[in-house]
């Protein structure tokens, strides 16, 4: 969710005529973070296609073509910026690592996303227009918490990891348990600006991992 522009007046990008992959992928990279800027700064039902098409210099039908409307460009944003964050962590579809391990790495990026400024000023945005614009929720909810029960699904579904796993647990409800046991207080928190829990009083996600293991192991 970066505001980093991209300077589309250089002479590359000014070519008449079909432009490069690299150039097309720069407009594209600027309409998102124009667009993202914009979300964030004004909130997203007072944002129309027009403002961002004329502050990202594109036209309206560039962005219905590319991404359907206004939600589906705000769901391609959540997943450029989730694609971003995670994209230094190993596969966990052929992640070898221990478990835990794996979990830990998982954990702690989940934390550090959640702490983002960015990120606590998006759930605050979408928890305040849901009602009144149910396709942000939807969107906001395909880009992001999906992604990362699916991602989570599928690693707890890998023969190898579901042998270690209670039977009685489907990997849709471990993903959905172990993100609560990883986000529950730590994102309530953030979300009403109260007052963060010392380090010695805050539950670790090292914690949280291992009682999320303790009550799903065989």
């Amino acid at each position: 969710m970066s505001d980093e522009q991209i300077d589309l007046s250089c002479p590359a990008c000014s070519k008449p005529g079909r432009p490069k992959a690299s150039e097309a992928e720069a407009r594209m990279f600027e309409l998102t973070n124009t667009a993202a800027t914009l979300f964030l700064s004004k909130g997203y039902s007072k944002v129309s296609l027009e403002m961002i098409a004329r502050a990202a210099r594109v036209a309206v039908r560039t962005i219905y073509v590319k991404f359907g409307g206004k939600a589906g460009l705000f769901r391609a944003i959540l997943l450029r910026g989730r694609e971003h964050f995670f994209s230094s962590m190993e596969d966990l579809e052929s992640s070898q690592r221990p478990i835990r391990e794996v979990l830990l790495d998982v954990g702690q990026r989940i934390h550090e996303l959640l702490a983002s400024p960015a990120v606590i000023n998006l759930h605050r945005m979408v928890i305040a227009e849901a009602h009144a614009t149910p396709e942000l929720a939807q969107a906001f909810f395909e880009g992001g918490p999906q992604q990362t029960r699916l991602m989570l699904t599928r690693y707890f579904e890998r023969p190898d990891i579901r042998a270690q796993l209670r039977d009685d647990m489907p990997p849709n409800q471990l993903a959905v348990h172990l993100i609560n046991c990883l986000t529950g207080d730590p994102l309530k928190r953030y979300l009403f600006g109260v007052e963060a829990l010392s380090r010695e009083e805050s539950p670790s996600v090292e914690f949280a991992v291992d009682l999320f293991l303790r009550s799903v192991l065989r």
